[in-house]
Order: structure tokens, then C-alpha cells, then sequence
């Protein structure tokens, strides 16, 4: 009887501990999310100082690289002019922080330069990434985006992806304008998703799964942010580009190993003012999402796959009789 007891009481200490952690996880950043926003922008200040009083309240590395994240992602926005006329061409943290707009190159320069600043390990690492359908199996010639790997440890176990120009909002598929939106996914990104969606040119700076492939990273589909919501993975058609003849069935699959609840699956078909959404009908079963659809439209036209009204995949369609 008292062993039982005892057993008992163990595994409710195992249950409260692990309801403990499980709520500690879920608002783990939530005191350095607050403290940052209030800084505000920290306009008359040189490099040093913001990174200085954006960390100084948080002794653990990981709070230190999040305060630093989150005060890029609230206070520098995407230079949409200066990556159409001059691609992803090198921006140094002192033109950053004066005209608080850079390309990507800008952005992960500054996230490494505040980093350094506190002691921390920080590689920016240049590669590809899609912005829109229309580059599905079209590489462009140069790297096209820049990111950031941050080193908690020797293992690449503690090595961390951080994206501060997607974590600070996104641009229309032509790079014409911005929208400033936080998006903290790109925090110690999820690899398999990041992996999808950027390519680096250093294979070594490949984390988890992914192609190595140039070829095979521009045939994937066009993934989302919303991907990261959902836990986007394993999707089918796998190549991005894909051709049909109108009403025939084309099915879709992909896991969706997230935390939100899904209501609704559809597709939005066509561009612009042309653009139809239609709702379809799935099933979700194992964590997989299946469902099929017959295009109707004799062209070529984007497709993208909408959970509860939210992309999370982008493909290319050519329809023909």
C-alpha cells in the first residue's frame, strides 16, 4: 500500500513538473519579448549601446540572441528599392541602423555585428531563396539572400538557424512592398521547414535535412511562413512546377504536424483580380492531409494551398486540354 502510495505521488510530481515545463517553454521569450518592444527604437544610440541595453537584463546566450532578434525585427524594415535595383548587395550595420532599412545582407551583417558584441558566436551565411512561383526551377545568378547561424556550443546540435529579415515581415511576390509583421518562426527556425525555403552556399552550414542539391532546391514548391503554423512537411506533388490536363484530378498530400487546429483547406488559383479561391474537401488522417482538385482553366497560373485561409504552399501550374 505505501509503495502504491508512493507510485502515486511520483507521478503526479512527473505530471506537474512536466505541465511546469511545458508552460515555461510556451512563454519562455515572453519577459525578453516585452522589455525589448519598450525600448522602443533606440534612435540616438551607435550599435554597441542598443546591443548592450537590449541584453544587459538577460544572463542566459539564448534570451541574449532573442532580445537581439527581436529589436532587428521591431525596428529595421526590408529595403524593397534597394533589393530590386541592387539585389542582395552588402549593407554594413552603421548604413542599417541610420537609415533603418536593409536587404537581407543588411539585416543578418547587423544580427551578427550585436551578437559580437555580447560574446556570441555568429556566421552569416549567403544562399538562395524563392520569393515567388515564378522562380520554381529558375536559379538566379547570384545569391539572391543572407541569414544567420548562431553557435550556442561546439555540437551542431547547440547551432541555431535565425532569419531576421522573414522574422521581420514580408514583401508582395515582386519585392514592391514591405509589411512589417514579427514573425518569431525564424528564431531557431524549425530546420526541416528553413531547409525547404533556403539553400546555403556553404553545404557545411546545412542543418538537418535538406538538399545539397541547387536543381532540386528551385523544382520544390513555394513554402510559406504559415508553414512553420502548421508543421508543413512531407508535401506532395514534391516538384513545384506541375502539369496537367484540365479535369483531371491532381492530389495533394502533406503532413501537418503543428499545434493549430485546421478548419479549413483550399486553394487559391490565379493572380491578382483573377484570383479564385476554392475550398476543398480533405481528409486528415495520421497527421497527412489529403485531398484532390481538377483545374478547369486551359493556362498557366500560381497555386497556392491555404490552411484556414493562410499559405503554406505555392506551386506553378500549366493546364491543358
Amino acid at each position: 500500500m505505501i509503495q502504491t502510495v508512493k507510485k502515486a505521488m511520483f507521478l503526479l510530481l512527473v505530471l506537474i513538473n512536466t505541465h511546469a515545463i511545458a508552460q515555461k517553454n510556451n512563454e519562455d521569450f515572453k519577459v525578453v519579448d516585452e522589455y525589448v518592444k519598450s525600448l522602443g527604437t533606440l534612435d540616438t544610440l551607435n550599435m554597441g549601446t542598443i546591443s548592450y541595453i537590449v541584453t544587459k537584463k538577460f544572463p542566459d546566450n539564448k534570451d541574449k540572441v532573442r532580445a537581439i532578434f527581436d529589436w532587428i525585427a521591431y525596428n529595421i524594415s526590408f529595403d524593397c528599392k534597394g533589393a530590386r535595383v541592387n539585389g542582395n548587395e552588402k549593407n554594413n550595420s552603421e548604413d542599417v541602423l541610420k537609415k533603418r532599412k536593409a536587404t537581407s545582407s543588411g539585416y543578418a551583417a547587423l544580427f551578427q555585428d550585436m551578437c559580437s558584441v555580447v560574446k556570441i558566436r555568429c556566421l552569416t551565411v549567403d544562399g538562395y531563396f524563392k520569393n515567388n512561383v515564378e522562380q520554381i526551377n529558375q536559379k538566379p545568378d547570384d545569391f539572391n539572400h543572407t541569414w544567420d547561424v548562431i553557435q550556442l556550443g561546439e555540437s551542431p546540435e547547440t547551432w541555431f538557424y535565425v532569419d531576421p529579415t522573414l522574422g521581420s515581415g514580408f514583401t508582395d511576390d515582386k519585392v514592391t512592398v514591405f509589411t512589417k509583421a514579427y514573425n518569431d518562426a525564424y528564431f531557431f527556425a524549425d530546420r526541416t521547414i528553413f531547409n525547404y525555403q533556403h539553400l546555403p552556399d556553404n553545404h557545411a552550414w546545412l542543418l538537418g535535412p535538406g538538399t545539397k542539391s541547387t536543381g532540386n532546391f528551385f523544382s520544390l514548391p513555394l513554402v510559406k511562413n504559415a508553414a512553420y503554423e502548421f508543421g508543413i512537411s512531407n508535401f506532395s506533388p514534391a516538384d513545384g512546377f506541375i502539369k496537367t490536363t484540365i479535369k483531371k484530378a491532381v492530389s495533394f498530400s502533406f503532413k501537418a504536424s503543428g499545434s493549430s487546429a485546421i478548419d479549413i483547406v483550399a486553394l487559391a488559383i490565379g493572380e491578382d483580380k483573377k484570383k479564385k479561391i476554392k475550398t476543398v474537401d480533405y481528409t486528415f488522417s495520421g497527421g497527412v492531409i489529403r485531398f484532390s482538385y481538377k483545374f478547369e482553366e486551359e493556362n498557366s497560373y500560381p497555386v497556392t494551398v491555404l490552411i484556414n485561409n493562410k499559405p503554406v504552399l505555392g506551386y506553378l501550374v500549366e493546364a491543358n486540354e
